[in-house]
This record gives structure tokens, C-alpha cells and sequence, in this order.
């Protein structure tokens, strides 16, 4: 396939052309989008929505309980439709467990410990009650499991990989967009989750319909699986009938079958898009999206940061910053072009103001 179609197809797979209807719908279509910056989560989610939803709107279905934020695969934070967590962390948090085994050990993290803060969490959390990552972290000194230095963030992870809690709703916060939520108890924010029949061949069909065209490489990276479990994915979901191969050389790659997202002709063509960006960061082989030149200031850097992109027609023309401090949130988003002719002045100044008018209003 050329590239110009896999572009097409890629940016309606994202809904990038083909924004959902509400929020929820785009979270459930992606399945997982990456959010350790939470800011950047929302937007990707509202980057995907019709309507330019602003981060009132997408804080919204956090409180409601339909989208959650946890570390779901490559033990990296991300945005999940509640309903999905648990299936999810099923395939890879055992995994992710595994992975962080050596620095649990130096941080003397062991089973015991991991016993230990459960219960305390759970106590302190049950009744559906709510607490912020400091009243956490308290329950937990109080409660006989230190938190100093990095040892409260695996603590933490490993109770949220187990799972037994989960972040939900957002804390408010004063003259400044949100940055927190509150953690909750899965088994009592999630109660109505149920596993689908296959969970790793829906695994890889959720990955192919919502980044494809894609294959068994992009979901090993994506999903943090070996390849050869990735493999199985798609022969698995192959068996299934709910794909499609669009290129049958030695990788094969696929989009999802049955009814593709509707274009929409309203859809913004240039757009400022969040770190961690799925549209990029996903692929085995960024160079779809972004030219090869341009790959080193994107990123990963060398702090493995991925930087907000400016995205026009499916390519990646610049990067820009901006800053969530309180004041400094209503100050203009500073773009740095990697390609000017790509696109229009007037473009990027609408994109970057329709982001200002996301963490703004």
C-alpha cells in the first residue's frame, strides 16, 4: 500500500478524520491511548471527538467513571475505557510485574509489602471513598509501608498492575486546567466488567481498528507483548474474519473489517496533537507520519519524552510547547515548524488556538 493510503486510512483508524461522536465513544474505539501526561491523554481523546470538546468535557467522563487512567501496558500510563482494564491488565500486567521485579527488590518491595499496602488501601478506600496520591501515600506510612523516594511510585504501580486500584475522577483545581485524579478501588468504581472470549485476539483486533493499517510488529511494540504472543494475536484474530490485510508482503498488515469510520469533511486537517501522540508513537516504523529528518526532535529523547507534534494532512510538519502553570496556562502555544510550506500560517494559529481554547474554557 502506498503511502499516501496508509496515511488516509491511518488518520480515520485515530478517528483524526473521522472524529466520535462524544468522548467516550472515541476513548472505547482506541482502547488504550497514552497518558502519563495526563493533559495529553484528554486531548488526544478530545483531538478525536467532534465538536472540539474542551477538558471540562473529557474530565467529565472520568468522573462519570467511563474512562479510567492506569498503567496498562509497557509500564506506561494510559487512558482505558473502565469496562476494558481489567481484561486488559489480564494480558499484561503479569508481564509489566515481571519486568519491574529487580528494582521492586532494590526498593524491598516484596510479597509481604504488596500484601500489606492492598489491605491498607482497601481499607482506606472502601465505600467507594476517593483519595488524592498524597492522602495515599499517608494511609500508606501510617499504615506501615514507607514511601519515601521511589519506592511509593512502585508501590503504586504494582497495586494499580494487580489491579486493586485505579485513577478516576478529577481533583479540581483552582485558576489552572486539572493535573490529578483521584485513585478509587477497581472492584468498586468497575463493578459491571466482564472479558471478551478471546481477550488477545480482541486485543490485537482493538489495536488494528483503531491504528491500522498495522501489523504483528506495531502491536508487539504498542502492547509491550514478545512477538511471538503478538503473532498469536493475529493469527488468532485472523481465524476470526474481523480483518482485512491491506498488504500481503512478508508483514502482513491489516485494517479492521466490517464498517470503517465515516469521514467527516469538518475534520480539521491541521492539528496540535499531544505528547506521546498514538498517531506516531505507535508504529514499529514512524516514518509514515513523520519524515526521517524530523524523528530525533520528536523523539523519544534521551529522557524518553515524545513531544507535542503539529500534524497536517498525516504528517508531521513541527512540534510546540506550552506551559499548565497557573497564569502561564492562558499564553499562547509556541510552535516550532520542521516544514513551514506544509501548511497555511493561518492553519497552525487556528490548531494551536483550538488546543488553548481545550485547557482554557
Amino acid at each position: 500500500m502506498r503511502r499516501e493510503k496508509v496515511i488516509e486510512e491511518r488518520l480515520r483508524s485515530h478517528r483524526l478524520s473521522a472524529p466520535a461522536q462524544n468522548v467516550t465513544d472515541a476513548a472505547r474505539h482506541m482502547l488504550a491511548v497514552q497518558a502519563q501526561e495526563f493533559w495529553g491523554g484528554r486531548l488526544a481523546l478530545a483531538a478525536r471527538t467532534k465538536g472540539d470538546p474542551t477538558m471540562r468535557e473529557v474530565d467529565a467522563a472520568f468522573d462519570r467513571g467511563e474512562i479510567v487512567r492506569s498503567w496498562t501496558m509497557r509500564g506506561t500510563i494510559h487512558a482505558i475505557p473502565a469496562a476494558d482494564l481489567g481484561w486488559v491488565l489480564g494480558l499484561t500486567g503479569e508481564r509489566q510485574i515481571r519486568q519491574g521485579a529487580a528494582v521492586h527488590r532494590r526498593e524491598g518491595i516484596d510479597d509481604e509489602v504488596v500484601v500489606r499496602a492492598e489491605r491498607i488501601a482497601r481499607a482506606a478506600l472502601r465505600g467507594r471513598d476517593q483519595l488524592t496520591r498524597k492522602e495515599l501515600f499517608a494511609a500508606f506510612d501510617a499504615g506501615g509501608v514507607p514511601t519515601a523516594g521511589q519506592r511509593s511510585y512502585h508501590v503504586l504501580t504494582r497495586l494499580s498492575m494487580n489491579p486493586v486500584i485505579v485513577q478516576g475522577p478529577v481533583v479540581p483545581r483552582d485558576g489552572a486546567p486539572t493535573r490529578e485524579q483521584y485513585f478509587v478501588l477497581v472492584d468498586e468504581w468497575i463493578p459491571d466488567a466482564a472479558a471478551p472470549a478471546d481477550p488477545l485476539a480482541e486485543f490485537f483486533v482493538r489495536f488494528i481498528a483503531s491504528h491500522g493499517p498495522a501489523g504483528a510488529r506495531d502491536f508487539a511494540w504498542w502492547s509491550g507483548l514478545p512477538l511471538g504472543v503478538a503473532r498469536a494475536a493475529e493469527s488468532a484474530a485472523a481465524a476470526s474474519d474481523r480483518l482485512i490485510v491491506t498488504d500481503d508482503g512478508p508483514e502482513q498488515t491489516y485494517v479492521a473489517a466490517g464498517p470503517r469510520p465515516r469521514r467527516s469533511p469538518n475534520a480539521h486537517e491541521v492539528v496540535a496533537l499531544p505528547p506521546f501522540e498514538e498517531y506516531y508513537i505507535s508504529y514499529a516504523d514512524r516514518t509514515v507520519s513523520c519524515s526521517p529528518e524530523f524523528l530525533a526532535a520528536v523523539g523519544p529523547g534521551v529522557n524518553g519524552m515524545v513531544r507535542p507534534v503539529i500534524l497536517a494532512r498525516g504528517a508531521i510538519i513541527g512540534v510546540w510547547t506550552h506551559s499548565l502553570a497557573v497564569g502561564r496556562h492562558e499564553d499562547d502555544p509556541l510552535p516550532e515548524l520542521f516544514a513551514p510550506d506544509a501548511a497555511t500560517h493561518a492553519e497552525v494559529v487556528d490548531a494551536l488556538a483550538r488546543y488553548r481554547r481545550f485547557v482554557t474554557a
